[in-house]
Order: C-alpha cells, then sequence, then structure tokens
C-alpha cells in the first residue's frame, strides 16, 4: 500500500531426425558404407522443423497496490496476499499474451521482496513490474493515527516520521533492491509503479476523521515517495508510472472513486479498485511496459472491455495453483490495514475531556 518462478522463453527442440535411407546396394558391404557416409550428411541437409516461441515473461513484484488489495475479488491460493485477476499485473498479461508469475502480496516491504519475491527473476525474464515503499515508511499505521479526531491523534507527528525515513533511508534501500533486480533479470524491461494521492480534499466516510490539512500532508508525502522512487528507477535505467494525474478526481469520496475509502474489510481500506486498477493503472503501466498502448485505442481515452476481463479471469486457476506452491514464503509477509478509530476507549474519553469535549457520544455523532 502506499506511505506495492517467471516461465522462460526459449525454443522447443525440433525432433530429431534419423539418416536418409540408404540406397539399395549391389552387395551387403556397399550398403553398410553408403548408410555410414549419409547419416552425417542428412543431419545437415534436413533442417529443423520451426517451433513456436514460449510466452515473454512476465513478473510481477511487490505490495498491495500490485497484488490487487482492493478489487474485492481474489485468488484461493493458500494465502493472505490477497491476488486478483482484476490487478493490472494480470490485466496486462492476458491482453499482451505474457506468461505472468504474480509474486506482489498485500504488506510486502522491501525486505519481503528480497526475500520472497526475487527467486521469481532470471535471465529469460522479459518485463517486471514492482510497486513497493510504502509498507516501508509505514502508511498505514499513518493514515491510522491521522484518522483519529486531531483532539487525541499526533498526526503531524506520524507523517514527520514518514517523510524523515523516505527522505533518509529509502533511498538506499531501492537502490539495493533495485541492483539485485537487474542483476537477476538482466534483459527485462522493468517499470516502478507510484502510488496516487489518496485524497483531494473530503473525507465522507462517517468512521474516520481527516482534516483537510492532515490530507494535503498525507498527498505530499505521497509525492515525496514517488519522487524518491522516480529518482531510484531512472538510476537503473527502469520506467517510473507516475499516477498522480491519472487519478485526479478520482480520490477516496470523489464522485467516481478509483480509490477506497474506509471499508469493510478493512483491508480494503485506502486501495485501487476495480476501476483504479482497469481505469487507472493498466493503461498508465501498460505503454511504459511493452512500449505501446494498451488495445487500440488511444492512450488518452483507454478502454478495458469485456473480453479482456473475462481473459485475466479466465487465468485465475492457473494463477492460484502458481501461487500456492509460495504459500509458505508468503506467509511471512503480514498484510498492513488501517485502524478505524475507537471512540469508547477510557484513553479516548479522557482526551475528549481534555479537549473540553463533554458529551462524546454527541460530538461523535455530529462529526
Amino acid at each position: 500500500m502506499p506511505l506495492l518462478a517467471s516461465s522462460r522463453s526459449f525454443r522447443s527442440p525440433a525432433p530429431s531426425r534419423g539418416p536418409r535411407p540408404a540406397r539399395r546396394a549391389r552387395s551387403g558391404r556397399a550398403a553398410a558404407l553408403a548408410a555410414v557416409l549419409l547419416a552425417p550428411l542428412a543431419a545437415v541437409a534436413l533442417p529443423a522443423a520451426p517451433a513456436s516461441a514460449a510466452a515473454p515473461s512476465y513478473v510481477a513484484l511487490g505490495d498491495s497496490y500490485s497484488s490487487g488489495t482492493g478489487t474485492r475479488s481474489y485468488l484461493d491460493d493458500g494465502t493472505s496476499c490477497q491476488r486478483s485477476t482484476r490487478a493490472y499485473p494480470s490485466l496486462v498479461a492476458a491482453q499482451r499474451g505474457y506468461a505472468l508469475t504474480f509474486r506482489a502480496c498485500s504488506g510486502a516491504t522491501i525486505p519481503d521482496v528480497t526475500t520472497a519475491q526475487l527467486g521469481a527473476l532470471s535471465a529469460s525474464t522479459a518485463y517486471v513490474t514492482i510497486s513497493v515503499g510504502g509498507n516501508d515508511a509505514g502508511f498505514a499505521d499513518v493514515l491510522t493515527e491521522c484518522a483519529l479526531p486531531g483532539w487525541m491523534s499526533d498526526c503531524g507527528g506520524a507523517v514527520d516520521q514518514a517523510q524523515a525515513f523516505i527522505a533518509g533511508t529509502l533511498p538506499g534501500r531501492l537502490s539495493t533492491l533495485y541492483g539485485s533486480i537487474r542483476s537477476r533479470a538482466p534483459q527485462a524491461r522493468v517499470v516502478v509503479v507510484g502510488y496516487p494521492r489518496v485524497f483531494m480534499g473530503e473525507d465522507c466516510n462517517a468512521a474516520t476523521f481527516f482534516s483537510p490539512a492532515e490530507e494535503t500532508r498525507l498527498n505530499a508525502t505521497a509525492d515525496q515517495l514517488n519522487a524518491r522512487l522516480a529518482a531510484a528507477a531512472s538510476a537503473r535505467g527502469f520506467g517510473f508510472a507516475n499516477p498522480t494525474s491519472r487519478f485526479t478526481g478520482h480520490a477516496v469520496c470523489d464522485d467516481v472513486e478509483w480509490l477506497n475509502g474506509f471499508s469493510s474489510p478493512v483491508s480494503e481500506s485506502y486501495h485501487p479498485n476495480q476501476l483504479g486498477h482497469s481505469s487507472g493503472y493498466t493503461p498508465l503501466v501498460s505503454p511504459l511496459l511493452t512500449g505501446s498502448a494498451l488495445g487500440r485505442v488511444a492512450t488518452s481515452a483507454p478502454r478495458i472491455d469485456a473480453d479482456l476481463l473475462r481473459a485475466a479471469d479466465a487465468q485465475g486457476a492457473t494463477l492460484a495453483a502458481q501461487q500456492r506452491r509460495y504459500a509458505r514464503l508468503d506467509a511471512a509477509i503480514e498484510p498492513e490495514t488501517v485502524t478505524a478509530p475507537d471512540l469508547t476507549t477510557p484513553a479516548a474519553r479522557a482526551a475528549a475531556r481534555r479537549a473540553g469535549i463533554t458529551d462524546l457520544d454527541r460530538w461523535a455523532a455530529r462529526h
């Protein structure tokens, strides 16, 4: 979340062909000699039959923004990674005919990607996408703190801590991670995927209490994170997909949301929904990854049709079986979720009294 075994590309060996039969000779000795002499010539003279090339290998790495958390439809792969066929990696793979290895997992941090996901890369990997860094900066904890009423939270302190980590610690970790990706997949085209601004000045969710000023600071932190991701990607020659402008007008509480607000189940909160992946991320990532726009429509008005969605969903059973093999490895990754404010606790009531709120239940009902 914000503040995200490759199939090898080879040509199948041509079926072996035996030597041409020797012409009938006048004697058995002549026939044997002819067979010996003609055998190597036959191997040279008969070309191998053409073989169909394997689908290009595409490995999707990273966190919940790549796995598809927020789409409400997940693979039954024996993990809590919340991988979805409606996430952009599956949509891109279905449209382009790529062989997807779907390692992205909800909650993943840079150490998780290094330990549990990089093993999917190889010299034959053709394409890689990765979103990671938000969980490292503790964004779920920051959102949890800032969702509280101002009189009982330290949103400013939480944001300051996240921004200090992004500025000071994150760049070195990204450089090391991206270097490992390039070393393991030396020929791959790699796209680093950023995080959108979650808010646009409004909080319409009854369970949370983000102020406009807090939303501004949270958005600025997402911008700071994207800037660090872009710089680290550029240093390694990777592409960078910045979703900021594409998601403008589709944030939490906008008329057409591409990002969930506070949701039930809570793990869906503050993540791209299906429209966020199909209309937001997929048309943004695909041209950078493949070098061409998705589909036959202009990049300014991309469209994901029903046929493509069905093709992506059809990959589900294969992807689930593929990732079930890594369930034990993925079990070490802890999902990061936002916690709803609880105003019924003694600590909340004590904070309310200090703020001069004598009737907390009435205050909550009015806010």
